[in-house]
């Protein structure tokens, strides 16, 4: 017969292994509203401030150290009055200062294919500059006519660590996000080799939300992906098709770097970019990126001047 104690650690370790993690016991989802870290449920907003008795404060940065807790705070908040309708609300970008951001491309095997480029053997990482992270309705200003779009699902890091085994990587992610990897060709293209980071990286290339939600809230190996420009469908995919998955990305980026609590990882876009079509972005189109039980980014564009860089 088992001694409490080991019932216990069983326990203890079948929570902590992303494998047989209870799913009711870490549903959450996270929103930064007006600048504050707010918990969302059934269409209202919570401040997390005040939920917590101040426990955790309002910056949505420092939340997402905190995964445990914004399971258990999510659990009880038919105890408090919500702060308003997430409707009605002003979303930011949910994560808004991450250390790193780090992107993968040809990472689906179609998108590859209609670029007539060869699928890498290992991750094609590059980095976009934190800088360019906008929130899920900010405008994307283009600075030439060659600015494409490519929605993206977006990995957060939550725990840190290093060396992390592929078996531990949905450990280390606090939660998943939309988001829309804008891109300047001709400035991605003005170098030989291409250099993806500055042509990615210009101020409102990064549009991230509308909201974070805890992996095991969602079918997280099998999220839809939709990008439409004007209402026009032009990427339609699905996250299965990834050839890297978000636990293979975890443990190749670890092996490099140590990652840190709120880096974030664009994991890559399906088939359907503006490059291979001759549809590129103009100011007055409207990008509406949408990934099935995440939500949806709906980023009007603004032709503000040219960029001169090449």
């Amino acid at each position: 017969m088992l001694s409490i104690l080991t019932i216990v650690s069983i326990l203890i370790d079948g929570f902590l292994d992303g494998g047989t993690r209870r799913e009711d016991d870490m549903n959450y989802t996270l929103a930064n509203i007006d600048g504050r870290a707010a918990l969302v449920a059934q269409g209202q907003w919570y401040d997390l401030e005040v939920v917590s008795g101040g426990a955790l404060g309002p910056d949505p940065m420092a939340a997402l150290g905190e995964p445990g807790q914004l399971a258990a705070l999510t659990a009880k908040l038919n105890e408090h009055q919500p702060g308003g309708e997430v409707e009605t609300a002003t979303l930011e970008a949910p994560v808004p200062n991450p250390r790193s951001v780090f992107a993968i491309g040809l990472n689906y095997q179609a998108h590859a294919d209609e670029g007539a480029m060869e699928v890498p053997e290992n991750p094609l990482v590059f980095a976009k500059f934190p800088t360019c992270l906008v929130g899920p309705s900010a405008d994307v200003q283009l600075r030439s006519d060659l600015v494409d779009y490519e929605g993206e699902l977006v990995a957060v890091i939550g725990p840190g660590g290093k060396d992390i085994p592929p078996s531990q990587a949905w450990n280390h992610v606090v939660g998943l996000m939309v988001g829309q990897d804008i891109s300047d060709r001709a400035v991605q293209f003005a170098a030989k080799p291409p250099h993806f980071d500055l042509g990615k990286s210009f101020d409102t290339f990064g549009p991230i939300g509308p909201v974070m939600v805890s992996p095991d809230s969602v079918d997280r190996n099998n999220l839809r992906i939709t990008t439409e420009v004007n209402g026009e469908v032009r990427q339609d995919g699905t996250t299965d098709q990834l050839i890297f998955d978000i636990p293979t990305l975890v443990s190749y980026l670890s092996r490099v770097v140590t990652l840190q609590t709120g880096d974030l990882i664009f994991t890559g876009t399906p088939e359907g970019i503006g490059a291979t079509q001759g549809k590129f972005l103009a100011g007055g189109d409207v990008v509406t990126t949408r990934i099935d039980g995440i939500g949806s980014l709906t980023n009007p564009c603004v032709r503000i001047s040219d960029h001169n860089v090449c």
